[in-house]
This record gives structure tokens, sequence and C-alpha cells, in this order.
């Protein structure tokens, strides 16, 4: 791992600091052909997933691109679920991304003529969860094969534009990188279809494109946003001098800075995200996140009622008690502080000294209240009647409530074809004007998500649009009055995932802006519901949604929440829930809670929860008390609007009540022995502040511990997993086989203490050796962010929750089984569970229906690929069918359909007198018995039973 160094000054003496260095595109690059070998050579690329669902709350999308010819088809790019098509106004889509090494969209571009497209990857918002990208992929034969373009180190693409004379000529926006500074950002062009690119616009290494707009009746006039940011793991400023709008009037080969000074829009620090929308070669529309503070009116603080937060940091002691319990107690509950804070209680602290008025502002003043209550500026829309030389403010009031405090995440504008002064604003809600910006309505329904990213406004029939938000696709044909709802594909991003232990058991997760989801895991994903009105997955808690925990007593007893350590007992049964989140105590330091912050029920008794802040805390009574068990297991926080200085994972050894670990974002992992009652340091031979993804105890040995450590804060994308046989004193590094990719979680298997599993940004491995060694793990799941793993033990099942394609699922029992022994020898079959035998096999409901088909898999295991027979037979040896495959080396899967063949069917007949019905789709389908498939290879033969009861 490399670290960049830079100077900073503490009591006038000069310190050299150290941070991780972003991974350079050679070394992603390089892990994507690693990856690519891997798939070939892995020893368990034949163990199928199966995609479970849900569908219907979808997914982030970033980008839609609409066939002028035909609205019915269109395609959509997802931030970290890749491109899919429709064909049939979005009733069903189908994906067209999967076999390239990125599901990450930043945007979207297609040449309707050709039928080529662009996909400029990783996300060009700038959220928690804005996976980078690989460059930009292009195909020619629509989305059946990619072609990497180039511009790998961009990270993070903007906007694409294609010159509809000239499919060749292509001009970029690239963002760049996230969490670090980079050259690669700016305006790129080729003229030669992307065999070669020039950079025409260059700011500096911390300012990117974020859109370009381009006029609809000349290619030559175009504009760019240029947008100057800073994102750190504690902090993000969305705003800097280098942010401006620049414009082209030769196609994007040369630019010019249309927003200095004296042009009438905003310059210097305080310029945000800015978005663009062209109407023609002068009319120009631009709507910007304007970071400058707000200038109080004193109408506004008349206006204001009630106790406000900074009234009691300059308030006396005095005056505090001269305050009406009625006004005290208003604030104290509005403010949610712990319900023994009551006017008389907490003015007898004061009165003591026990506290000071200024403590009751510091009370609420966590890490997040610079990011939620400062006073900004805000949207604003700008117009230029004159190409961009001079703009002129739409809006005289604020446009509240549609950025609220993160503009970064939207600034979308377009306007009507038709209309020049009818244009729209995407955010939280989709607002539109008719009057060039000046006044505006929300025109979002019930049925379509709060956060929006894209929208498409048809040239040719006023009133369609198709929008794309945080929960997927809708579709509008009366100007927003109402929706259609098109959410088939399996894009939903969750952040942790949870089982139950019922029959069938269910699957929790909690997802990007879409709450925490319950389902049965044998759900199927079908329309059927839009029928019965009854879909198999539900809601059980709204917001981002984060981690789950079931009471195995009482599956209806859930703990979950959302964002910042908002968690909740559910009682799902009744629909009561409670808040749980331990409160600190006035005259104490708020307690910090990361975004995703970790809870835990102990496996040894289920009343016991403990909960992750800054401090860990424990409760002995299923979250109604809270005690802090420890200091601050962080590095103390720092200065900032996002929280930091967090625990992200809490674990407790199944083996040892009391053996707890704790890893927090800025690096550190802590063990405690005994409860809690004492904590060690454990992490001082790991690299430095990376964010602890995961650290687990093992479930095999008391002494034994797994963690794993993130560098995407930093854009470091090294793979760092490691173990420790003696609870933290040593470790040893097993990552170093993983391709270039940012670890999220490491799961040990509860039955084999050699297997194990690891989910990174770009994919899911497993090692059969305890790390030693790394198999690619992800027959059926696309290059996609894998946040977590959880195994169900009765089923044998490893649930897959990912950030981008919803959740998948395995049948892992045969891999329970690898014991390294096993894998020595030459062949070996797992058991074949027995098979209920049905006389309804092959033969259909009805005249239209399909037939109903058995079949069950036989699964082995071959020490190295050749030419294998499969023998099907009677006990007496009557071959009732076979077959030949070629086996790989490693696990293999025949797929048998229960039925004889033709010649098997006539040996069976020539020696049992008996009738054998033949179903209606032509097959002959064994009876009830007991069989023996004998199967052949590298000379080695194995019999295995086979019993249709």
């Amino acid at each position: 791992m490399k670290y960049k160094l830079f100077l900073g000054a503490l009591c006038g003496v000069m310190i050299l600091y150290s941070q991780p260095e972003a991974t350079s595109s050679k070394k992603v690059m390089d892990g994507l052909s690693q990856k690519e070998k891997m798939e070939a050579n892995s020893l368990v690329k034949n163990i199928p997933f199966e995609n479970i669902g849900p569908t219907v709350m979808s997914g982030r999308v970033v980008d839609i691109d609409v066939n002028p010819n035909d609205p019915t088809e269109f395609y959509v790019g997802y931030a970290s679920g890749g491109l899919w098509h429709t064909s049939n106004n979005g009733t069903s889509f189908t994906p067209v991304l999967d076999n390239s090494p990125t599901q990450n969209v930043g945007d979207i571009a297609v040449d309707w003529k050709s039928g080529t497209i662009w996909v400029g990857t990783g996300e060009n918002n700038s959220s928690r969860s804005s996976y980078a990208g690989i460059g930009l992929l292009k195909s020619t034969d629509r989305g059946k094969t990619w072609e990497n373009m180039g511009l790998a180190d961009s990270h993070h693409i903007g906007r694409i534009l294609i010159n509809p004379d000239n499919v060749n000529e292509v001009v970029v926006g690239v963002t760049g990188h996230l969490y670090s500074e980079n050259t690669e950002r700016g305006v790129y062009k080729t003229t030669d279809g992307g065999k070669t690119w020039k950079r025409t616009l260059f700011v500096n290494n911390e300012t990117g494109i974020i859109d370009l707009a381009v006029s609809p009746v000349n290619f030559n006039i175009q504009y760019a946003a240029a947008w100057d940011k800073d994102r750190k793991a504690w902090n993000f400023e969305g705003n800097g001098k280098g942010s401006g709008i620049y414009k082209s009037t030769d196609g994007g080969n040369t630019w010019r800075l249309v927003s200095g000074p004296n042009s009438g829009f905003p310059t210097g620090d305080g310029v945000g995200r800015i978005g663009l929308a062209v109407f023609d070669n002068n009319l120009v529309y631009a709507v910007h996140d304007n970071q400058y503070r707000r200038e109080k009116k004193q109408e506004e603080e008349d206006e204001e009622e009630g106790l406000k937060k900074d009234d009691f940091k300059e308030m006396s002691v005095q005056q505090f008690l001269d305050l009406k319990d009625d006004d005290l107690n208003d604030f104290l509950k509005e403010n949610g502080f712990q319900e023994k804070y009551r006017a008389e209680n907490v003015k007898e602290m004061v009165r003591s000294g026990a506290v000071k008025p200024a403590d009751l502002a510091a009370y609420l003043e966590d890490a997040n209240s610079l990011l939620f209550d400062t006073p900004v500026i805000g949207a604003e829309v700008y117009r230029s009647d004159d190409g961009g030389a001079t703009w002129k403010k739409q809006n005289e009031d604020f446009i509240d409530n549609l950025f609220y405090s993160y503009g970064y995440y939207f600034a979308q504008i377009r306007v009507d074809r038709n209309n020049p002064e009818k244009i729209y604003l995407a955010g939280v809600p989709l607002i539109a004007s008719s009057d060039g910006g000046k006044t505006y309505k929300a025109i979002d329904g019930d049925n379509v998500h709060a956060d929006h990213h894209a929208l498409w406004i048809n040239p040719v029939r006023p009133g369609h649009l198709i929008n794309g938000n945080d929960g997927g696709v809708n579709i509008s044909y009366d100007d927003g009055g109402h929706w259609i709802k098109n959410n088939s594909p399996e894009v939903g991003q969750f952040y942790a995932i949870n089982i139950d232990h019922q029959k069938p058991y269910n699957v929790y997760g909690g997802l990007q802006d879409n709450g925490v989801w319950k389902g049965p895991h044998n759900a199927e994903e079908n329309s059927r519901w839009h029928q019965t009105g009854e879909y198999s997955w539900k809601s059980i808690m709204g917001g981002d949604g984060m981690q789950v925990q079931i009471d195995k007593r009482n599956p209806n007893i859930v703990y979950t929440g959302f964002q910042f350590g908002n968690y909740y007992r559910l009682d799902l049964s009744s629909g009561k829930r409670k808040n749980i989140q331990p409160k600190h105590e006035l005259g104490g330091k708020p307690y910090r809670f990361n975004w995703q912050t970790p809870i835990l029920l102990s496996s040894h008794n289920q009343d016991i929860i403990y909960f992750g802040g800054n401090k860990l805390h424990r409760s002995l009574n299923q979250g109604d008390d809270w005690e802090a068990i420890s200091g601050d297991l962080t590095k103390g926080g720092k200065e900032g609007n996002v929280a930091y200085g967090t625990l992200t994972t809490i674990s407790e050894s199944p083996l040892k009540f009391g053996l707890l670990y704790t890893g927090s974002d800025d690096g550190l992992i802590y063990r405690s022995d005994n409860g809690g009652g004492s904590w060690d340091l454990i992490s001082g031979q790991f690299p430095k502040d990376l964010w602890v993804s995961r650290v687990a105890a093992s479930k095999h040995d008391k002494d034994r511990v797994y963690a794993s450590l993130n560098g995407y804060r930093w854009d470091d994308f090294t793979p760092y997993v490691y173990v420790s046989d003696d609870r933290g004193r040593t470790w040893k590094n097993i990552g170093a086989g993983l391709p270039t990719s940012p670890v999220n979680v490491v799961l040990e298997d509860p039955v084999n203490e050699d297997l194990l599993f690891v989910g990174t940004d770009n994919g899911l491995y497993l090692s059969l050796d305890r790390g030693a060694s790394w198999e690619l793990f992800q027959n059926g799941i696309p290059n996609v962010a894998v946040h977590d793993l959880v195994i169900q033990p009765e089923e044998k099942h490893l649930l897959a929750g990912t950030h981008g394609r919803s959740i998948y699922k395995a049948d892992i029992g045969p891999l329970q089984q690898m014991t390294q022994e096993k894998m020595e020898e030459d062949l070996f079959v797992y058991d074949i569970a027995p098979l209920k035998h049905s006389d309804y096999w092959g033969h259909k409901w009805s005249a239209w229906a399909e037939p109903n088909t058995p079949g069950i898999d036989i699964t082995f295991y071959s020490r190295k690929k050749g030419d294998f027979t499969a023998k099907i037979q009677t006990l007496d040896g009557i071959e009732v069918s076979g077959f030949e495959m070629r086996a790989d080396r490693g696990i293999n899967i025949l797929s048998y359909d229960v039925a004889f063949s033709k010649a098997g069917k006539l040996a069976y007949l020539s020696k049992n007198k008996v009738k054998l019905k033949t179903a209606d789709d032509g097959k002959t389908y064994l009876p009830k018995g007991s069989y023996e498939l004998v199967l052949s290879g590298n000379g080695k033969e194995v019999r295995t039973p086979v019993v249709i009861e």
C-alpha cells in the first residue's frame, strides 16, 4: 500500500502526515484481467446463483436514452445496476451490460441509427456509494459485446454527447476521482470512434465536468458545467472556485468561460454543482446548487416561533431560569431529548451548575449538524438569452424543499422542446415551471420515488415524460398528472441483509434510500402480484435502510432502522415500534453514529443488543436501557460535515460470551475479553486510516478472528483481508490473491472452517483453504458490488446482498463438504436427495399451459477436467438412461430429467411387464423405486443411490 505524504503544522512544529494513495488505473485493469482468468479456472464456476429480487422498490437511475422514432424503446442506466433495455414501453427490461467488467454507470448515449451505445462508467453523483468506473465502454451491436475505449482513470463520467451526423465524433465530460485528485478529468473528444482522445478542457486536479449540453440544432454549440469538489470520509465540500460554465462553438474543440465576473452568474468559493439545458443556439438554462449563505431577513426572524437551538448558546443562567416551562418542554420534546430531561429537572441542573444553558445547544450538535442545519441559498435557476454571454436569475424566492442540504446529489434541469418557458427541475421532488423558472409546482405522484436524477421529455408529444429516480423508472403522458411505475429489473441497492429460521425462511435487507424490506427466500419474481395485490416482499421501515437483527425466539421482533443510528425495535405482529438509539447525557458530548450504524444481537442471549456509536453500547433488555461499555473506540473524530470517528462493525464470539470485537471508520480494531470491562487495541499492524468494513469472530476457534479493511474512501482499491489465530495479537494477510477491488465483507462458513467468502465492490470470491488461495464465485451474478453475505444454516444457502442487483442465493451444501481430504480425491459424487414421484410429471394442467417437468442435479467433483459418462440403472443392472459430458476441474453439475432414454425404456419393458405412460411432453418418466447412478471418468467409477419416493 502506498501513502501520500503532506505537511501539517501543530504548535509551530511541522509534522509529516501520510494518507492512503489512490490505486492506479493500471492496477485496476490488471485486476480485471486477473479476474477474467479466475473465472475460466474457478473450481466452483458451475455452482449457480439465483436472483431472488426484490424488484418493486428498484434502485437509483442515472440516465435514460429514448429512441426518437419509437419512444416505447429506451435504455435505462442504473448507478450500480448496469444498463437495461426495453422495447415495450417499460413493461419488461433486459440487462445488456452483464457481460462487461462493471455495472457502475454514470451516463449513457445511444446513436439510434447505427445501434452504437456508449456507457460512461462510474456514477456521476457523489454519494456515499457512488462507485468508480473503468472509463468508457462502447458497443456496436446493441449491447451484445463491449469494448473499453479508454479513460480508465476517469473513475466517474458526467455526460456523453454523440454528433448526430457523425457517429465517430463523441465529446465526454469527465468528473474524475471522487475522493482524490487526478488529472484525467475535464472534457475529452474523439473523432475516430474512441481510438484516440484529446483533452480539450482542463480546469484543475479537483475540478471535473459534471454536465454537458448541446444545442439541438447545432452540434458545434456546447456548454460544459465544471464542478470543483472535495469529498473525504469526514467532510464534503461540494463547491469551489473552479466551478463554472464553459462554452464551445466548434464542437468541443475549444472552450471559454462564460460564467465569469460580470456575467450575472455566481462566482467564487460558493459555486456548487451546475446542471444545463439548451433550447436553441441562444437560449440556455442552468440550475445551480448555490452554497453561499443566506442573508436572514428580519421578517423571517420574526416569523420563527418557539425556542431554537442557537438561542441557548449565549443565554445566561438567569435568562434560562426565566423561561416558561411549557416553552422549554416543547423545545425538549421536539428535539428528541431523553424523557428524563424536562423543564423542571433541567432548570435544577442549570441552577446547581451541573450544566450550562449552552449545553442544550451542544446536545443537538453532532457531526451531521453542519450538513443538515446550514442555511445556504440552495437551488436557483439562471437563464441566458444570448448564448451564455449574460445570465439572469429566474426565481425571485428561494426554491426550498428541493435540494435540501444535498444539492451535490441533484442539479438536473430540462427544457421542453415545444416551449422555451417550460422547464423541469429534478430533486426532492420533481418540479415544473411554465414561466421560465419563476414559479413551480410539484409533478411527482404517490407511486413515484422522491429523489430524481433523469428526465426525458418527448419532443413531439407534450406531456409525455420518462423519469428516472432512486426508485426506478416512471412514465407519464399527462405532464406528471399520473404516472406508470416500471420496476421489473432486479436493481436494488442493498447495504445489509439477514435471514430468519422460519420455513420457508425470510430474507431481510436495508437498501439505499428505499428502506428495509422482508420477503420469503423462495418468492417468485413475476407480475402475478399485479392481479392478486400481494407482493411477496414487504416494506418494514423507511429512510435509507440499514442493518437488521431478528430475534431467533420470535421472528416478529426485529431491530432495524435508517441512517446515522436511527434504529427501532419493531413488533411485526402488532405494528408497534420503539426508538432504541442510545442517548448521551446532557452536558456530555453527543455520540457519533455512522451512516451504516452497526447493531448486533448476542447469540448467547437474544435480550442483549450491542450498538455501535463512537463507543460500544449494550442493552440487557432489548434496547429499553443502555450502558456504554467502552470509551471512545475511534481516533476521536474529525472536524467536518459527515459523521466520522464511528464504529462500523461489531462481532461477538459465538464460542465465548463477552469476547467482543469492534472496527471503526478510521482504521481501529479493539478487542474485549470480558464483556467490555477492558479493551485492547489490536490493529497496530494494519495500514492506517482505512475503513474497517468487517470484523468477524470465528465460529470454530474462539481465538480466531477475521478482518477486512476498505480504502474506497481514499480511492484505494487494494483488497485487505486478514486472519488472526491469537485474538488479534498477530495478523496474517490473506487478501493478496484477490483481484484489485475494495472488500466489504468476509464471512466464515459455520460448517467448514476452511471455507471463507469475500464480497468486494466488483464481485464475490471464496476460499477452500482458509485464505491461502481464492476462487471466483459468481456464476449468475454480474460484476457488481457485494455489500453483505449471510448463510442460512438449515437450508445451506449463501445469500449475497448486492448494491445494485438485489439479492442472490446459492446452495453451498457441496462446498461445505469440500474438505482438503476430499479435494485430493480424483472423483467423488455428492449424495442425491430423494425425489418425490408425481403422476403429473410431463402433463399439462390445460391445453395452454407448459408441462410440469421434474429434475435432479447430480453434483460431483473432479480433480481434473475430462470426459465422463453417466448411467442411471435399476438395482438389477438395467440402464434406463445415459449421458456423456465434458467435466471441468472442480465441481460439476449434471441435470437429469428423470426420464427414460428410448433404449432404456425398451430394456426396462423387456424385463418388467408393466405399463409405462407417455406424458404430454412426449417423455416417459421413471416410476417410483430405487436406482443407481454410475459415473465414470478419468479412470474412476463411482456409484451413488438415486431414490424416487
